[in-house]
């Protein structure tokens, strides 16, 4: 990576950082409120006042800093291309559902894209007291409340045999006609959990399990979560192989189980 680019992802990372301090600080409050406000999208998924109110004041802070950049996000949709390439890429609340029934797993998911690809992410979750980070070429890092950032690594897992793998809703794939790649990956493999959503990527990262599989999953779901994992010294593509965050699906892993892991998706 070149000096200026270098410098550039700095102060990007640097931002995003403070964006995330901004999320918590509006959806913390809103966790388990008595007077939360849930409503219903077009496709049935819920969305709260606290997924509305983060996104808008973190377009607010992109629009006075980042003016040129493009943002794209789950609850307020594209502002289009950017002539720079580059775009801002949100989930207000990973993990909507969750925080609606007062379950801690939900984090704010903030990427940045350079023609299409993420250049850096931040995953902050903080009712569980944890934050994830990286940028290109810096590594990817981690940290609870009050601790030091720690550098992560995945895990050294060679054998599906031995291997770890979580997804976050079974009946996904029963929706997306993908079950018995499921079943056939869950049996090759030494334990199947359902972390879900933007913590079992970031398990990942930490080398804690060795596998996801997701068979729905949008943009906003994966770009920040893809940049961690790959700063990590792992791998994620999208359920056919090809290295990408919008088709619609996602299969990470720490890079030495990705070829075996899509074999066995694909059942003959």
């Amino acid at each position: 990576m070149d000096d200026a680019r270098d410098t550039s992802l700095t102060h990007d990372l640097e931002l995003a950082l403070r964006l995330a301090d901004l999320a918590d600080a509006i959806t913390l409050p809103r966790f388990r409120a008595a007077d939360l406000k849930v409503d219903r999208k077009p496709d049935r998924t819920p969305v709260t006042d606290a997924d509305t109110a983060a996104e808008d004041a973190l377009r607010a802070v992109l629009g006075d800093e980042r003016p040129a950049d493009a943002v794209l996000g789950e609850e307020r949709g594209d502002t289009g291309t950017s002539a720079n390439g580059r775009g801002w890429v949100l989930d207000p609340i990973d993990g909507t559902k969750n925080f609606s029934r007062g379950m801690p797993v939900w984090a704010t998911l903030i990427a940045l894209t350079v023609d299409g690809r993420p250049s850096l992410g931040v995953v902050s979750a903080p009712a569980l007291g944890q934050r994830w980070w990286a940028a290109a070429g810096s590594g990817a890092w981690a940290a609870g409340t009050g601790e030091e950032p720690r550098r992560i690594s995945v895990s050294g897992v060679a054998d599906l045999a031995d291997a770890y793998v979580s997804t976050t809703n079974l009946n996904t794939f029963r929706e997306n006609d993908a079950l018995p790649g499921w079943l056939a990956l869950a049996d090759a493999c030494w334990e199947t959990r359902a972390f879900g959503d933007f913590w079992q990527h970031c398990l990942v990262a930490e080398g804690v399990i060795d596998l996801v599989a997701e068979p729905a999953a949008s943009t906003w779901d994966l770009a920040a979560p893809a940049a961690i994992v790959a700063e990590a010294g792992g791998r994620m593509t999208d359920l056919s192989g090809a290295d990408t965050v919008t088709g619609g699906h996602a299969l990470t892993s720490n890079g030495l189980l990705h070829d075996a892991a899509l074999a066995a998706l694909r059942p003959a």
